[in-house]
């Protein structure tokens, strides 16, 4: 057996599966491969001895479950060492194709560090996570990065079942030919679809999309004025997504999430920039957000083209919403100058608001022209005392986060609705609830919820639990689903409609027939299928 195998005797505590959710299952130990070889070898081992897998990219599902299973004693796969990042097919004038070819371990930070020595014309689809996520791993769970839903820049699989066998699909399957890398439907049923949120094997490699950079990217900033004109705010920025106007995704979110999202920029400017003590930030702190972000639900999207496309597009935009929003157009140039104003300034309370507030902008500003940071999650590490841990070890930090994400219909009044009856149930459980709403593509939106507690007292993770399905059970009386489902969700998910749910079981016995790979992960374990089946014949 290859050195890099290591199995336990039976389950080990939780500790290798722990994460922010508050919720972990035992696990056998852990394995790296290096090679795809590797990983054909580890499967059917495993498929010989009956041992469950629980494949992972970089383990930074967070708020999802990370590295948990959703089943015991699972044998836990890290696939990070499958780094490589080829840009393999180019034009007859020998540039590259806006297409790379991936391993499940390269990284955000890895790719664009990698565009901007060799490649520094493209971009791509960034979300606003670590910089040490996995593109493919949050593009294979359905992650909404800022230009868009990630599923869509992902083709070209190459798997390992669970059966053991390699499977390509769409033009991958041809190897050598010019299509592989840049068609990406292939002949035939698009079976790409069933690695997304599915169980049917280990992805070890992928084609991902990039994107051209544009000669002109801004970021437009839009304050809702009152909380009451919410539905009309969600309406016409659903249709400014529509006809083209935004080419983001556009972010709508609550005064919580905004405050909080700010926070530690806020709190480092006026730390390391003014000489405030802890004590002393903190209550400025408070002050300069009630300044700088006073409105209930801001939002953030970004315009891009050339100098006369954006300056249209900006005109349009300011003219539908001009009047229930405040309407600022943001760029590296704006923020530099407005910087160095208010910095010289910083001696006045206001100039030294709008500067910390800057500081604290700039990053998230970076992350709508495609530059992945580490602030979000700099944010939960220093709201939980831990600012100097990294953001790739936020599970061994004490922060407690859930994840309650739902689709929903492209109406402001309906969303409203729903959004106001998650805030009330939240708080019976004592609860904010950190909300962005995300207008994805033109016909859908999604939202990102968060529930934050901390983690080392019991009574406060069995409260965010119970409020976390309070809140799903919520969304279900509204015939609502998340798009994207936590790993202690998955039974309670698959029992509200097994017909589908059969259906997805029976097609993964066709890739996976011992059921060995991450069982119970968006598709019911055997146990279930063969009992169902067992009742059914009954």
């Amino acid at each position: 057996m290859p050195e890099w195998i290591s199995e336990e005797n039976g389950p080990t505590s939780a500790d290798p599966s722990a994460n922010v959710t508050g919720q972990a299952q035992p696990v056998r130990g852990v394995v790296r491969p290096r090679h795809v070889l590797d990983v054909l070898r580890l499967v059917r081992r495993a498929r010989a001895k009956g041992i469950p897998l629980y494949p992972f990219s970089t383990g930074l599902n967070h708020g999802y479950g990370s590295r948990s299973p959703v089943t015991p004693d699972n044998l836990l796969v890290d696939l990070s060492a499958l780094q490589h990042i080829r840009v393999s097919t180019r034009s007859r004038d020998g540039a590259a194709l806006p297409v790379v070819e991936i391993g499940p371990g390269v990284t955000q930070g890895m790719l664009y560090d990698f565009l901007e020595r060799h490649h520094p014309e493209y971009t791509f689809n960034v979300t606003g996570a670590a910089r040490a996520t996995s593109i493919i791993g949050n593009a294979l769970d359905r992650g909404v990065g800022y230009l868009g839903p990630r599923k869509e820049d992902l083709f070209g699989l190459v798997a390992v079942t669970g059966e053991g066998r390699l499977f390509r699909s769409g033009f991958r399957r041809l190897r050598r030919s010019p299509l592989s890398h840049s068609h990406p439907y292939g002949l035939g049923p698009m079976v790409d679809g069933l690695f997304f949120q599915g169980n049917f094997g280990l992805v070890v490699s992928a084609c991902f999309r990039l994107v051209p950079k544009r000669p002109v990217r801004v970021a437009l900033s839009l304050a809702l004025h009152r909380a009451a004109d919410l539905p009309q705010f969600l309406d016409e920025l659903a249709r400014c997504k529509s006809e083209g106007l935004i080419g983001s995704v556009t972010h709508i979110a609550n005064q919580a999430r905004t405050h909080v999202s700010m926070a530690y920029g806020i709190t480092r400017y006026l730390e390391t920039e003014c000489g405030f003590s802890a004590e002393q930030a903190e209550r400025e702190t408070a002050r300069a957000l009630r300044v700088v972000a006073p409105g209930e639900w801001t939002s953030l999207g970004g315009i891009f083209g050339n100098a006369g496309q954006v300056k249209a597009s900006v005109r349009e935009v300011r003219a539908r919403l001009g009047r229930i929003a405040r309407v600022r157009v943001i760029s590296d140039e704006s923020l530099a100058r407005d910087y160095t104003v208010c910095h010289a300034g910083r001696r006045l309370p206001l100039l030294r608001a709008n500067a910390a507030a800057i500081a604290a902008v700039r990053p998230l500003h970076g992350l709508a022209l495609g530059i992945p940071t580490d602030v979000a999650i700099d944010n939960l590490l220093w709201r939980f005392g831990r600012p100097q841990l990294g953001a790739a070890k936020l599970d061994a930090s004490d922060c407690g986060l859930m994840f309650i994400n739902p689709a929903l219909p492209m109406d402001g009044a309906l969303v409203t609705r729903v959004v106001a009856q998650l805030e009330a149930v939240a708080r019976e459980y004592g609860h904010t609830l950190y909300i962005t709403i995300n207008i994805e593509t033109p016909t859908s939106l999604v939202a990102v919820i968060n529930l934050l507690f901390q983690r080392s007292d019991p009574a406060a993770t069995a409260r965010a639990r119970q409020c976390a399905d309070a809140l799903l059970a919520c969304l279900h009386r509204h015939g609502l689903e998340l798009y994207r489902a936590r790993a202690d969700t998955m039974e309670t998910l698959i029992k509200r409609d097994p017909r589908y749910w059969q259906t997805v079981g029976e097609l993964k016995r066709v890739f996976d027939p011992d059921g060995i790979i991450a069982p119970g992960r968006y598709a019911p374990a055997q146990d279930w299928i063969e009992a169902r089946a067992a009742g059914q014949a009954a």
